[in-house]
């Protein structure tokens, strides 16, 4: 996003003045902690560097994403995501307004009309990055664009529509978030076919290892990001009340909201657990111990500090830890590189 020309306008008295771009992309920053690169695509880096790097080192493969490819991927999902927030704080101004007025944006920073502009051009070269990618890879990788487009699409009716209905908004952004993890694995898997074919190999061993870390990672980044969402709304509830929106704690009640989310939880917990018994079997241990200290633990904690919260600052704290440990669990992936090594 630094290399585009910003034309965002602050907002002082009655008129609008030029903002600078450092000053721009450091106040979007500032407001916007997951806007930042290594929030917007630290899924896809590591998926591809931390698990299909090694995989296909393992099978003698090279990957079919190119270092150049995935870099326009990236840049494409970091436009794509900012264009969210962007169309996201334009609905969300009166909310923001009691929510979080000292990160409100729109009005302020850049005008209503300027904020629209952004959305559709960022929107726009993050949907043609995505299908230029799918044209270097071929016919059969044309669903890279269409779902990036659809992304797009669902993004603003999200902001428009469905985050104002109970658990509607809540799973559309997990469901967006374990896309992130996905994509790199849909790009990737038509090319074992392609190498299967061509060469009388089974790639069925690797093909496995790859959807089942692909399926656990995703599921990973689904619940946490539901529980999250969730948290959020807890945060949010007195903007949102003022706002007739239908989010679960006004709906449920903040008891049932809390219960959701702890259920969850200890799903999350319990599955993580179960995990790493196999990966202990695996003889991975310093992966295990690591998966247990940085997320299994930390997550612990967030439930039983979930239970205690009942201010707008515990939910606000809890939003961030849940944002870490997602980062933390995602980042475990690095570990693959060590272990997949060429027969």
């Amino acid at each position: 996003m630094c290399f585009l020309p910003i034309l965002f306008l602050k907002y002082s008295s009655t008129q609008f003045s030029y903002l600078r771009p450092h000053e721009a992309i450091r106040l979007v920053f500032q407001t916007h902690p997951l806007a930042q690169p290594h929030f917007c695509c630290h899924h896809t880096i590591t998926v591809y560097y931390g698990v299909v790097h090694p995989l296909f080192r393992q099978a003698g493969l090279l990957p079919n994403l190119s270092h150049l490819n995935f870099l326009l991927l990236c840049i494409a999902s970091i436009l794509i995501a900012a264009a969210g927030y962007i169309i996201n704080d334009y609905f969300d101004v009166n909310i923001d307004q009691v929510n979080k007025p000292d990160r409100v944006l729109i009005d302020k920073v850049i005008s209503r009309r300027w904020a629209i502009f952004w959305h559709s051009f960022l929107s726009g070269i993050g949907v043609l990055l995505s299908f230029y990618v799918s044209y270097a890879l071929g016919d059969k990788y044309f669903f890279i664009g269409i779902f990036n487009f659809i992304c797009v699409n669902i993004l603003w009716v999200y902001s428009t529509t469905y985050k104002r209905r109970i658990l509607v908004g809540n799973i559309i952004v997990s469901l967006l978030t374990s896309w992130t993890v996905l994509i790199i694995y849909a790009a990737e898997i038509p090319h074992f076919w392609k190498a299967a074919a061509d060469t009388q190999i089974s790639y069925t061993q690797t093909l496995t290892k790859l959807f089942r870390i692909a399926i656990l990672y995703a599921g990973f980044a689904f619940i946490i990001s539901l529980v999250r969402e969730v948290i959020k709304d807890l945060e949010d509830m007195e903007g949102d009340r003022r706002e007739d929106c239908k989010t679960m704690p006004l709906v449920w009640g903040v008891p049932a909201a809390k219960i959701f989310a702890a259920v969850w939880l200890v799903v999350l917990i319990g599955i993580l657990i179960v995990a790493q018994f196999y990966v202990v079997l695996l003889g991975w241990w310093i992966s295990a111990v690591y998966f247990v200290a940085a997320v299994v633990v930390p997550l612990i904690f967030i439930l039983k500090n979930l239970y205690k919260a009942t201010t707008t600052v515990d939910y606000a704290i809890l939003s961030r830890q849940v944002k870490w440990v997602m980062l933390t669990g995602i980042l475990s992936m690095v570990f693959f590189w060590f272990y997949f090594r060429p027969a």
